[in-house]
């Protein structure tokens, strides 16, 4: 019961760093005097770590155990916030970018994959929703202290000394780790090379779910608001007052899934959120008033939600425990090549085309995302009570 709480802690602490670039690059831009478009070049470097990190999350788990890898990881990412906070020119910002990422990657396949291994459903979307709140948080801090003195600076230390602390109790509860992992040994971990992965019946589908979740979620998180202040003719505070409910239905969905998951099972909660994720849409498509875009929007936040954690519960369910860290670093490594490409190509229809296209853009991630339920559930065996 203790690890748990230290689990809780763990995923707030995996939330805390990934809302805070965007909160703070304005300010740093505008102190340095640089191009906007210099800020996508460090989310594609943090990316690309996160990846490296993903794939490579099985061969360094079995090495030095879940515990562990966790603890440094967090300690890897304190160490990249601390020196964000003392950064002189932009060149500083990419080399600090390149442990940032590499931790990111380390601790959210191994967090998930332990989670998904050791606990029931509802777990996993519990942590999940805990890691929401490690990401709301960011932005509440960075915004009380951008204006005074130390600027966004302070920002970076004051988050530094909150996942000092974390990585703390990271470390002085490793003990806690070794108890529950002594059913799965660090040796019965099978380090599966991607050749190998891509192989296994089923994986390559199992992606495409991931693809498509996290296509459409960044998506709207990258242009919901440009979409409603260019097809709607409303003010830019006004469009981000709305997005905010976009984030706060992640978080209750989340939360939700987590109180209903033991009763339903991962398998019905994905297509009760993909069909509430569908209506969203429809929303968006066939709404004339701001009232219903926002609305839909809402839906597709509060529908979306609940299927990454979910996804990534059924992968040791379906191909065992000892196979799981190196499918489920795949799945990471999968999101964060979405992550990092898809808002680009949105942004490249959105000035080809206009923001229009957006509602019919996630559609069809969404009809990818549908489509391949089925057939994972046909192609795989999901046992209908997980």
């Amino acid at each position: 019961m203790f690890l748990l709480a230290v689990l809780y802690i763990a995923f707030i602490g995996l939330g805390l760093p990934d809302s805070i670039f965007g909160t703070v690059w304005p300010a740093i831009y505008k102190e340095w005097n640089l191009p906007i478009s210099l800020g996508s070049f460090i989310i594609t470097i943090v990316y690309c770590g996160t990846m490296v990190s993903s794939l490579m999350s099985a061969k360094v788990i079995k090495r030095f155990g879940t515990g562990n890898v966790i603890a440094f990881s967090m300690a890897l990412t304190t160490v990249s916030i601390l020196a964000f906070s003392y950064s002189k020119n932009f060149l500083m910002l990419c080399l600090c970018a390149i442990p940032l990422g590499l931790g990111a990657g380390s601790i959210d396949t191994a967090l998930n994959n332990y989670v998904s291994i050791n606990y029931e459903a509802h777990h996993i979307n519990f942590l999940h929703s805990f890691y929401g709140v490690g990401v709301v948080v960011s932005p509440y801090i960075f915004s009380s202290v951008l204006k005074k003195e130390g600027g966004w600076r302070k920002g970076y230390l004051i988050m530094c000394i909150i996942l000092a602390v974390i990585t703390t109790i990271l470390f002085t509860t490793l003990f806690l780790w070794k108890k529950k992992e002594s059913k799965l040994t660090e040796e019965d971990i099978e380090d599966l090379p991607i050749k190998k992965i891509v192989k296994i019946k089923g994986v390559l589908t199992l992606l495409v779910l991931f693809v498509g979740s996290c296509a459409i979620e960044v998506s709207c998180s990258s242009y919901g608001s440009t979409y409603l202040v260019e097809t709607k003719n409303i003010a830019d505070e006004t469009a981000a007052s709305i997005i905010i409910f976009y984030y706060l239905s992640f978080a209750l969905g989340r939360f939700i899934t987590g109180l209903i998951a033991h009763k339903l099972g991962s398998k019905k909660i994905v297509f009760l959120g993909e069909l509430i994720l569908g209506a969203g849409i429809l929303f968006i498509i066939f709404s004339k008033s701001l009232i219903l875009a926002g609305l839909g929007l809402s839906l597709i936040g509060f529908g979306n939600d609940p299927l990454f954690p979910n996804f990534s519960f059924i992968t040791p369910i379906i191909y065992g425990e000892t196979s799981s860290p190196s499918i489920i670093g795949m799945e990471m490594a999968i999101s964060s090549l979405t992550f990092m490409i898809i808002p680009i190509l949105c942004g490249l229809l959105g000035q080809l085309i206009g923001m229009i296209v957006f509602p019919f853009y996630i559609s069809i991630f969404y009809i990818l995302l549908i489509s391949f339920t089925f057939i994972v559930n046909k192609q795989l065996f999901v046992p209908n009570g997980i």
